[in-house]
Parts: structure tokens; sequence; C-alpha cells
């Protein structure tokens, strides 16, 4: 069994509340979730308005795949013209 986590702070600069936010956030994780079957969650940064850190988890049988389809999570997360991606971390356990 192979576990794949990737760790990303993201950038709102246009959020003017925790309201706006935790709806762009909100949105980002349940299409992320659902495009790529993977496990996905804010882990921090939770009460500051522009900055959300977002874990994603995926396990396989094989690393590669895992590790491919991380890749495609972050790419998917970069395109997003409302978020910035910042800091990221890949782990392969």
């Amino acid at each position: 069994m192979h576990i794949g986590a990737l760790t990303v702070v993201l950038y709102l600069h246009d959020a003017a509340s925790l309201k706006e936010k935790r709806q762009v956030v909100k949105s980002l994780i349940e299409t992320t979730r659902q495009r790529f079957n993977v496990s996905i969650a804010e882990v921090d940064d939770m009460d500051k308005w522009r900055r959300a850190t977002v874990g994603v988890v995926c396990v396989s049988n094989d690393a590669g795949f895992a590790n491919r389809v991380l890749d495609k999570v972050l790419d998917y997360l970069e395109a997003d013209p409302r978020v910035e991606v910042g800091q990221v971390d890949l782990e392969m356990l």
C-alpha cells in the first residue's frame, strides 16, 4: 500500500471575510474530491481570511499512480483563478 500526501498553501486575494474564504475553499474541496476521488480537507489557517492550507491524500497499490493523481490535483488547484498556490509539500509513504 502506498500513500501520497500533498499539503498546499492557498492564497485568496479577493476574500474580504471568513465567509467568502470558506465559500471558495469549500467549493474547491468538493470539486477536487469528486473529480479526483481523493481525501481532502482544510488543515490549517482556518481563521485567516486570505490564506488556507489544504491536505490531500491518495491511497493506491502503485506509488506512481498516487504521485500522478496528486500532480493532477496540484495542476487543477494552480489553474483555479480564485486562488494562488504557495508552498507545496508532497510525501510518499
